[in-house]
């Protein structure tokens, strides 16, 4: 037993250390692995010159990742560049309106309205409207208590009849009387200085019409949620860094973004009423309402220092319709961003903002023939297919995972090798998917039960977690 505390001793004090070295570790193995792997590799490359179909799929291949490779070295000049704005005094701050959407959210809708009320904001410049968009559980009575514990300071509405979170947004939008517009989820906890911090970037800059917040992961007690926290500290931290230098962010999260009131309300009928392929466009709000204020030639920028927490999918089948979802709309605003994104829209940064749209494009319509040549290669060259993607796997991982050690010097950083290895077997489809049925309405997830388990278990046994981020 004693030298079992000496171990723990050991690892508390040197955790930072024994890091580096288990990464530096990861990513020896895998230069090692791609070393000797040639040896094993005479009979695919044989194959791979003579074959009709498998040749031009492999040259296809070499030619993405040399693309990648190039495109995340110019992003990471960028991204090793941006620095946040700091919060503003109270005199400089903007009026502001918070909109908080819920639909079958639960007690946790209650949690998120106590952590805006008790944000560092002026309470006379901050306005807080939250909207029921037709709940079929408890949502309601939670949204009232929060309406009971701060007299005046919540504005509640309550839809009968669910028409989606585009709609919900819209009216909030519409008895708005803040110069900027907010977005929270209402399965989200923002920090005490989140607010502040996400403004700050419209002040004394005229050309910033939207601002990103910085999403983190709130449940992280189950494998998938830890995952995908060493996944959204890499898409935010380091992708949406480089964007915003760019000043062209892609897309302002749901769960905390904000905008100048004026640009949507140049745009507010357009976007409440968007159509894809003749049907009414009810998902990715958030990646539409980006687009449309990049297309009034206004900068989309990001903010590291505004942290927001947000719940997650916990079982796969979920996170499944998550990211179709994510990857739906995707394919959506990429498409309309191409109607705009090769004119005149803005008078800097135009041809930065080609360049990240043009890789998007890239990446998702190559991703069926990519799905393509890795389902072929499973079948035909399983051994040099495994030995290529854990040498590979293993050195992007790295990546990733050094990333996030750098930020927060924990040893959940590990994970980035498990997404690695999960995303390879079981999400690799989610993007050709997405492409397909990019037509197909839906949230999805929407009518997950509502007393589900994660759900339940952030509202009651969560409760420390909760108002420790609220009181940061």
């Amino acid at each position: 037993m004693q030298s079992i505390a000496s171990y723990k001793t050991f690892m508390k004090k040197h955790h930072v250390t024994c890091l580096k070295y288990s990464l530096f570790l990861f990513s020896l193995s895998g230069f090692i692995t791609l070393w000797y792997s040639p040896q094993h590799m005479a009979e695919f490359q044989a194959t791979i010159a003579t074959s009709v179909w498998i040749h031009p799929l492999t040259q296809l291949g070499y030619f993405i990742v040399i693309v990648t490779v190039l495109f995340y070295l110019w992003l990471a000049f960028n991204a090793f560049r941006y620095q946040p704005v700091s919060g503003v005094s109270n005199q400089e701050l903007p009026t502001l309106t918070v909109v908080v959407p819920a639909y079958n959210e639960g007690p946790l809708v209650q949690k998120t309205l106590h952590s805006i009320v008790t944000c560092d904001y002026p309470p006379e410049k901050l306005q807080l409207i939250a909207i029921d968009d037709g709940s079929k559980d408890d949502t309601w009575s939670y949204i009232q208590k929060a309406f009971q514990q701060f007299p005046g300071r919540i504005i509640i509405i309550r839809k009968q009849e669910n028409r989606g979170k585009r709609w919900a947004l819209h009216d909030g939008f519409k008895q708005a009387t803040g110069d900027i517009l907010v977005t929270v989820d209402s399965d989200s906890v923002v920090e005490r200085d989140t607010l502040r911090n996400l403004v700050s970037p419209f002040v004394g800059d005229s050309d910033c019409g939207a601002v990103a917040g910085n999403v983190r992961v709130l449940n992280r007690e189950a494998i998938i949620p830890r995952m995908l926290e060493v996944s959204f500290v890499f898409s935010f931290e380091f992708i949406r860094s480089a964007q915003s230098v760019l000043r062209t962010v892609f897309c302002t999260p749901g769960a905390l973004a904000a905008y100048r009131r004026d640009l949507v309300m140049n745009v507010l009928d357009e976007w409440v009423n968007q159509t894809f392929l003749g049907r009414e466009a009810n998902i990715g709000e958030d990646r539409a309402i980006t687009n449309l204020i990049l297309r009034q030639g206004k900068s989309v920028l990001f903010q590291r220092n505004a942290t927001v927490y947000t719940n997650v999918p916990e079982q796969y089948h979920n996170l499944c319709k998550m990211l179709i979802r994510w990857g739906r709309s995707n394919v959506r605003e990429s498409l309309k961003m191409g109607s705009f994104i090769c004119k005149n829209f803005r008078p800097h940064h135009r041809t930065s903002a080609r360049i990240l749209w043009l890789s998007q494009c890239l990446w998702c319509a190559s991703s069926p023939l990519l799905l393509l040549l890795l389902l072929s290669l499973v079948i035909l060259f399983p051994m040099q297919l495994t030995l290529a993607s854990i040498g590979g796997g293993a050195i992007w991982s790295t990546v990733s995972a050094l990333f996030y050690a750098s930020r927060y010097r924990s040893s959940d950083a590990l994970w980035a090798y498990g997404y690695s290895i999960f995303h390879f077997c079981a999400l690799t489809w989610i993007t050709p998917y997405a492409l397909f049925t990019a037509g197909t309405t839906g949230w999805l997830t929407r009518e997950i039960p509502p007393q589900a388990e994660a759900t339940r278990r952030h509202a009651g046994g969560d409760n420390n977690r909760v108002s420790a981020i609220a009181s940061k």
